[in-house]
């Protein structure tokens, strides 16, 4: 086996050299940063782009709510530019993944190696100063997860509404408001609910219904708060997965919208 030299972070562990493990260790890695890199361009771009965003029922959740904000500023060899809504909205959403328990894990070992694997060494362990956690700048502002939890709950009733507006086709010619089924609502619903899953799975959802008590049966609201931390227990042993999925869908849905209001693809749809 290839000798270690370097400091482990904890005293008396000592991972596994780098090229000690034969498995696959690699492959989480790297699909993170291969997929998380790919959502940070593609939401860049979405946000500045400041176009493309709504037709018909459906609106981007990049862009919801649609604030009617219109703050000018001169941009150089471009003239004067609103800033894109989307600016404002992204910030709540953001802090809360970014903040998530999974993504930390996924994204301190994916781009900082930190460590890239269980069991095997950071590569530039020998040059790290004194592990301090997440108590110093700028890691310690990943303690405000916990509020970033209370404004996605927000973000979630918020597309839900916007999901609900997707199934009503308003006819501004009769006047009249139809129901409407088409693909971009299915989109809009699987959307929703993963993101659902994903945020009343968060850890701190789990404390909040379940923590700072000690006897889940002396009362009925005690048994109660039980049930309910069962349930979302269920969706916090799925975390990572509704992490991936809820990140995937909704750049889906921003895209499908995108591409329907640019006339690229057409939105198959019937109207009741």
């Amino acid at each position: 086996m290839a000798s270690y030299t370097a400091q482990s972070r904890e005293s008396g562990r000592a991972p596994l050299p780098i090229d000690s493990r034969r498995d696959a260790w690699w492959t989480s890695p790297l699909a993170f940063i291969l997929v998380m890199g790919a959502f940070v361009v593609y939401t860049t771009y979405r946000t500045f782009e400041n176009a493309y965003y709504e037709w018909g029922p459906y609106l981007s959740p990049f862009y919801s709510p649609l604030l009617p904000l219109k703050i000018m500023v001169p941009v150089p060899g471009l003239g004067v530019k609103m800033i894109s809504p989307a600016i404002y909205i992204l910030i709540f959403p953001l802090a809360f993944r970014m903040s998530c328990y999974y993504y930390r894990k996924a994204y301190y070992r994916a781009f900082f190696g930190d460590p890239p694997g269980c069991a095997v060494a950071e590569p530039f362990a020998g040059m790290r100063m004194r592990y301090t956690g997440e108590r110093a700048f700028p890691w310690i502002l990943q303690n405000c997860h916990r509020f970033a939890f209370y404004a996605a709950v927000v973000f979630i009733v918020i597309l839900g509404w916007d999901t609900i507006l997707a199934f009503q086709w308003h006819d501004a010619a009769a006047g009249t408001t139809r129901l409407h089924i088409g693909l971009g609502t299915v989109v809009f619903l699987v959307n929703w609910v993963l993101l659902t899953a994903y945020t009343f799975g968060c850890h701190s959802c789990r404390h909040l219904i379940g923590g700072g008590t000690d006897c889940y049966t002396c009362s009925s609201l005690a048994r109660t708060r039980h049930g309910l931390w069962r349930q979302v227990s269920f969706l916090n042993a799925r975390h990572a997965l509704f992490a991936w999925a809820s990140m995937i869908s909704v750049a889906l849905a921003d895209l499908y919208v995108n591409l329907v209001a640019r006339g690229i693809i057409a939105d198959p749809h019937i109207l009741f």
